[in-house]
Formats: C-alpha cells, sequence, structure tokens
C-alpha cells in the first residue's frame, strides 16, 4: 500500500499561480503598511488558493509484478558448425536456471532458426516480435545466445534494458569461403566473359598463399587451376553452348576450417549469339523467296546473304552481262572459304545448273556432318534431273524424290510426331488454315514427318545428320499463308521455329531435359518424341538421389514440381539426357560468413551498456544494476529491475474539503480584522 498528496485544479495552472501571486502581493502591501494582521492575510489567501487546487490525499493498494528477461537463442545454420549448437544449448539452459532462480523475475525463451528462403539469421526480427507481445516497462534485459552474425541488424528494435550478446565460436577458428564478385546473367557465345573471384580466408587461418581451383560446367569433368588466396582473380571463360550454362567453382576443404559449404560458389549464365548468319540461295524469282527474306530480315539478330540466280547460263538471249549482273556470284568464297561462318543455308527452288561444280555441293555435304544445317524448301526443279538432289547432297537428304509434282489444293497438318516435336508442337487448329497448292512427292528415308498434305504424304521431314542438321519442306507454297490466302495460317511462326530448331537453339530440342528454378523448388521438364519417359533421378547437393516421376501436360512434353530441401547444385537425369540447376546460391547466406563475431552488434549493445561475451570463457553470473550504470564487466552480465507493479485499488480523501475550506477562510480574515481593529 502506497499514498501520495494529488491534485485536481478547478483552474488552469497559470491562472492558480497569478492568483497566488495576488494573495501574495496583498501580503506584502499589509506587511509594508504595517498591519498587524498580515501573517492571518497571507494565510487567508493561501487556504484559498490551495482549495482551487482540491488537493487529495491519494492511497493506492499495488500488487508487484515479475521483471521480465527475453533471452534469444540462435539454432540457424552457421550454429550447427563445430560445437556450437551444444555449446548454445547448455548456454541458454544455465542462463534459464539462473534467471528463474531470482526472485520476483520470469525468462522468456525465443529459439530462432533459418530465414524462409536464403534470408538468412532473423534475430531482430524475433526480438522485435517478442517484445511486442510483452509490457516494455517490465523487460529488464535482454540475451542474445549466438555467433553474432545476423542479417536483419536494421531492424533493432529501441530497448528499455541492457542488451548482451553471449558469442559462441572460439578464438582459433577459421574458414575459408569463395566469393564471386562479379558474373553476367548473359553472355555471348564464342566471346570469353569475366568472372572475378576471391578465394578468402577469415579467422585465425594457417595463413596459406595458395590453393587450388575446380572449375565444372553442367556437371562436367573440373578443371583444376592453382589461385592466390585473398587476392582478386579474373578468369576468362567461353560459354560451350547457347541457353542456360551452370558453372561451379570449388576449393578444396582446408584442415580444420569450419565448412567446406561456402568454399563453392555456382555461377548461372545464359549463353545467346552475338550474330545468326545465314546463307539465302534462290534458284530463280518466284512469288515464295520474298516470303524468306522478309522473315530472316525481321529478326534484328540475323545477318543475311541472299543471293538470287536471275540468268541461268542456259538463258542465252544476247544481253551482255553487265547489263544485267550487280555483283558477280561469289560461288568459291562462300561454298569453299567461309561456308563456316554461316550457322545456316537455305536452298530455296535451287537446281543444278551448273552455276555450283559437284565439289562445292560436297563441301555443303561435309558442312553439314560438321556441325552445319540445311534447309531445302523444294518446289517444282526438286522432282526434275536437274534436282539437288541428283548431287552429293542426297547422302544428307531425309527423303527421295519420286519426279511426281501434285498440283492440287490441301491443308497442311501436323502428324501425331509432328505434335510431340517442339516445331510444330501446339500447331493444331488446321481446320482454319488456308490450303497450299503445289505439293512434291518424296518417300521418306530417315528422320521424323513433322507435317503431312495430300493423302498424309510426307511435308516437312527434319533429320540429324552427323554434328548438323537437315530439314526438307516438299512445297514451295507456304508463301499462300504469308498473303491471307483462305485465312493464311501460321506461316511465320512455322519457318521461325524451324530457322531457329536448325541453328540448335536449346528451347526447340525435341529431346532435352531442363529445370526452371523459383526460389527453392523447381519445375522439372522433359520433352520427348517417345510416347513416355521413365522417373527423373535427382542428385542433391549432399550427395542423395531420389526418383521424380514426371506426368504428361501436352503432347511430347512432361513436368514435376520438385521441392529442393536445401540450397545447393542439383543434378537430374533420366535415360541418357542429363542437367543441373542451382537453388540458390552454391554456399547459402548463412555460409557467407562463419566466424563467430559481435562487430555488427557492438553500436546496439553499446548503447544500452551491455556487452560481449564469448561462451568459451564460461556462461557468465547475473547481477543487478541501476537503470544507467554499466551492466557487462568481466565474468558479469547485468539486468535492470524494473519494479513494475498492477494497481489493485484507490482511494482518494480530500485534504481541503469545502466546509474546512470555508471555515479556515472566515476564521482567518475575522482573525486579521479583529487584530488590526481598535479593540
Amino acid at each position: 500500500m502506497t499514498g501520495q498528496i494529488v491534485f485536481d485544479p478547478l483552474l488552469p495552472w497559470p491562472a492558480i499561480w497569478a492568483l497566488g501571486a495576488v494573495a501574495l502581493a496583498g501580503a506584502a502591501l499589509a506587511l509594508w503598511r504595517g498591519l498587524r494582521g498580515w501573517p492571518l492575510r497571507f494565510f487567508a489567501g493561501f487556504v484559498l488558493v490551495a482549495a482551487l487546487t482540491q488537493p487529495s490525499f491519494q492511497e493506492e493498494d499495488r500488487a508487484s509484478l515479475t521483471d521480465i528477461v527475453l533471452m534469444v537463442v540462435d539454432k540457424s545454420a552457421s550454429q550447427r558448425l563445430a560445437d556450437r549448437l551444444q555449446v548454445t544449448e547448455d548456454a541458454a539452459d544455465t542462463l534459464q536456471a539462473r534467471i528463474e532462480a531470482r526472485p520476483n523475475t520470469e525468462i522468456r525463451r525465443i529459439e530462432v532458426g533459418d530465414g524462409e528462403g536464403d534470408t538468412g539469421t532473423q534475430l531482430m526480427t524475433a526480438l522485435s516480435t517478442a517484445m511486442a507481445e510483452e509490457p516494455r516497462g517490465r523487460i529488464a534485459g535482454v540475451f542474445l545466445v549466438s555467433d553474432g552474425r545476423l542479417h536483419d541488424l536494421e531492424r533493432a528494435p529501441g530497448l528499455p534494458a541492457p542488451m548482451h550478446l553471449l558469442m559462441t565460436g572460439r578464438e582459433e577458428d577459421w574458414d575459408r569461403r569463395l566469393i564471386v564478385r562479379n558474373a553476367p546473367a548473359f553472355a555471348i557465345l564464342g566471346e570469353p566473359v569475366t568472372l572475378t573471384l576471391r578465394v578468402q580466408d577469415d579467422g585465425a587461418a594457417p595463413g596459406a598463399l595458395q590453393t587450388t581451383l575446380d572449375i565444372e560446367v553442367d556437371g562436367g569433368d573440373p578443371q583444376t587451376f592453382t589461385v592466390p588466396v585473398g587476392e582478386d582473380v579474373e578468369l576468362p571463360i567461353e560459354l560451350p553452348h547457347g541457353g542456360l550454362n551452370v558453372i561451379r567453382f570449388s576449393t578444396p576443404e582446408g584442415a580444420g576450417e569450419l565448412t567446406d559449404r561456402n568454399n563453392a560458389a555456382l555461377v548461372q549464365i545464359n549463353g545467346v549469339r552475338d550474330r545468326l548468319r545465314v546463307l539465302l540461295v534462290s534458284g530463280e524469282p518466284h512469288a515464295g523467296g520474298r516470303t524468306w527474306r522478309n522473315l530472316l530480315k525481321s529478326d534484328s539478330s540475323v545477318d543475311l546473304v541472299h543471293f538470287t540466280i536471275l540468268r541461268p547460263p542456259e538463258k542465252q538471249d544476247g544481253v551482255p552481262v553487265t547489263e544485267l549482273s550487280l555483283i558477280a556470284f561469289p560461288t568459291r568464297e562462300l561454298f569453299l572459304e567461309k561456308i563456316e561462318d554461316f550457322d545456316l543455308i537455305i536452298f530455296d527452288r535451287y537446281k543444278r545448273r551448273g552455276i555450283l561444280p559437284a565439289i562445292y555441293l560436297d563441301n555443303v555435304r561435309n558442312y553439314v556432318e560438321q556441325g552445319g544445317a540445311v534447309l531445302v524448301a523444294a518446289g517444282p526443279d526438286f522432282a526434275s534431273a536437274d534436282s539437288i538432289y541428283r548431287s552429293p547432297l542426297a547422302e544428307i537428304m531425309p527423303a527421295e524424290p519420286t519426279a511426281r509434282v501434285i498440283d492440287e489444293g490441301y491443308r497442311p497438318h501436323v502428324t501425331e510426331l509432328g505434335q510431340r516435336h517442339p516445331v510444330t508442337a501446339g500447331m493444331t487448329s488446321e481446320d482454319s488454315w488456308g490450303r497450299w497448292l503445289r505439293q512434291i512427292e518424296v518417300e521418306p528415308i530417315s528422320g521424323d514427318v513433322v507435317m503431312s498434305g495430300v493423302d498424309d504424304k510426307p511435308l516437312l521431314i527434319l533429320d540429324r545428320v552427323g554434328e548438323g542438321r537437315v530439314a526438307l519442306l516438299a512445297s514451295d507454297q507456304a508463301w499462300l499463308w504469308s498473303r491471307g490466302f483462305e485465312g493464311g495460317g501460321p506461316q511465320l511462326d512455322l519457318l521461325r521455329r524451324l530457322a531457329h530448331w536448325m541453328m540448335k537453339e536449346p528451347e526447340l530440342e525435341e529431346e532435352a531435359l531442363w529445370a526452371e528454378a523459383t526460389g527453392q523448388s523447381m519445375r522439372i521438364i522433359r520433352r520427348t518424341l517417345e510416347e513416355g519417359v521413365g522417373p527423373v533421378t535427382v542428385t542433391r547437393p549432399d550427395g542423395e538421389t531420389e526418383e521424380v516421376t514426371l506426368e504428361e501436360v501436352s503432347p511430347g512434353r512432361f513436368e514435376a514440381i520438385y521441392e529442393g530441401p536445401e540450397i545447393g547444385l542439383y543434378r537430374l537425369a533420366e535415360g541418357e539426357q542429363e542437367a543441373v540447376i542451382g537453388l540458390g546460391p552454391a554456399a547459402p547466406r548463412e555460409f557467407e560468413q562463419t566466424i563467430a563475431s559481435g562487430e555488427a552488434l557492438e553500436p546496439v549493445i553499446d548503447s544500452m551498456r551491455g556487452g560481449v561475451l564469448r561462451l568459451e570463457e564460461g556462461v557468465p553470473s547475473i547481477r543487478s544494476v541501476s537503470a544507467g550504470r554499466p551492466a557487462a564487466g568481466r565474468g558479469w552480465i547485468g539486468i535492470t529491475p524494473r519494479e513494475a507493479f498492477e494497481t489493485m485499488d484507490v482511494r482518494q480523501i480530500p485534504l481541503l474539503p469545502a466546509w474546512l475550506t470555508l471555515l479556515l477562510a472566515t476564521g482567518l480574515i475575522i482573525g486579521a480584522w479583529l487584530r488590526e481593529g481598535r479593540r
């Protein structure tokens, strides 16, 4: 029970002070004039002014409240290194027992694991949440049992009591980590891209000057280099293929280092072509020639070299060559010296006329077998005696002409196999397509028939020859779609896909396995021309494997969602198809810095006169300290008792009730009058 005097003024305090000054001035005037009743006048004024403040004696019944100590226990991934987790548990249990043994004190224990995704240790977020649930007036102290490596310092709350860091880890700890300073998201194929890396030793490192660095591309055999420690190293790398390239850098684990989880770095770079060079050879001017030219020129990444044979050797009309030819046809330069510079060669209604000798066409065949691409858009010339098929190119052609030209209207349609092939997949609105009016009859020899025409005869055949690719379009009527004949059709989409498939764009591979990462999950995608696929074997970063069953979502496309249990490099395999994908960085944020340190928290701790103590020196004792006093010392930490209470009952007794005020003021005034009268 406690008591105190409280006031409930009838007038504002400035007005009461003014009335008090008037009363004091009246008493002073009486004293100056020598009136003997001036003390009584003074006390009468004092009583009246005091009555305006309505003083009361307030009596409270209070119940004391316990002090609260918040203890945040860090159980993130970095705390599971060496013996830190056991040290943390033992220290937390000891501190909890000591707090509970103190009178009028209780403890709140908050355990913090890894943040969602790769956000790291969220100590301050957990502390802010815990403080929001407790009255600030009862918080007597905050203990952080951690290695001091947190990732949300900017969310540190205002503290009403001292905060202390009880730090795990040891003075002799050391760790090696691999840092990628810069890595582009895209790089041009055929040109080196420079990555900057650094091998950094932290803590009580042994002082190594050099170490080895392994580089793996798409999970292949590693290449080993020797690099200096503690210096930035620039590595020029040339991407091996288009699309996603997963590059993993790693250094071997050193003797005695804390962990090897940060000895690797994962870089994913998309390889893009700078320019695609296409050679288009038109055997003669025709309505479809402009279609090919417009298609290829519409793509800014394509460099097109286009030649049209306007005047074949058999055309002898007496007109001088100098008046017809703009430039000479550089056949030797294109087909012997610089043929390897082209990504794709298109023969559009071309036939043998003696312009390209057999040795040139044989060189085109070698070009395909070594990785090039040839597309033949066949017209009536393909069925003639001068057909390009009657040349060394016959060895790479996927079909043989029967010499029959079918001149009748028909609607092209996608075959069952074509519905699974990426060049023609999804092109199924065939009833709305316009007709083509000519087809060259061919007999398939090899490859995949993805489109058919009259009486289901092959119309578009795709084939792989050696390292290269060949496509045969058995019609020269695709231009009808671009002109909107009978509603037209997906001519632009079809021809663009066809050209990019031949130039080996990764997204158009018919047999492919890849994954798309989102956070710590991935969408596994398998594309195939087969009716079904087997389960995909997933190899996790820790070496464990598991099988994932895929479901068909569209013809030839199978998918599944896989949640990765940890961040790192995953390897996928199904049949002969293999792929790698990285979920998050190879080294999670928790392992970027693993040496225990209180440097980040020191400004916050010092502002509340707390301390940073190493647990390897023992669990500190706990003392009570006054607010504003140093709260930590050698072997001890302090908490500030808050002496919080709960008011159970309140009683007020007026000190100057109205009747008493009237009685005192009247008596004092009459007394002054009598004392100053004649009697």
